[in-house]
């Protein structure tokens, strides 16, 4: 399984930008699909989580301002982030579960100036 992330980049405070991420190879469906950042000298830390069937879960930092998403017909998640604070700042990786065995993506910058 090869995720590939994409749409991070520089964004002012308060502005807004959506990652997205697709799930490839030989598979069908993926389970879980989730986004986790990690910030200079800090551990990386759940952002979110969604299944393929029910509801997203988010970090309380983030709650209300992120949301994801995802279409399961191409294993593809997309997380919307609005009202970024520079705290925001971090690489961003995407991440599912298929088979049992985790996943992650290459990782994503985003950078929020102040």
């Amino acid at each position: 399984v090869q995720l590939q992330a994409s749409g991070g980049g520089l964004v002012q405070a308060g502005g807004s930008l959506t990652l997205s991420c697709t799930a490839s190879g030989s598979i069908l469906s993926v389970g879980i699909m989730g986004w986790y950042r990690q910030a200079p000298g800090k551990q990386r830390d759940l952002v979110a989580l969604i299944p393929s069937r029910g509801s997203p879960r988010y970090s309380t930092s983030v709650e209300g301002r992120f949301f994801t998403s995802r279409v399961n017909a191409n294993n593809t998640v997309y997380l919307q982030m609005n009202s970024l604070k520079p705290e925001d700042t971090a690489v961003y990786y995407c991440m599912t579960v298929y088979s049992g065995e985790d996943y992650w993506g290459q990782g994503t910058l985003v950078t929020v100036s102040s």
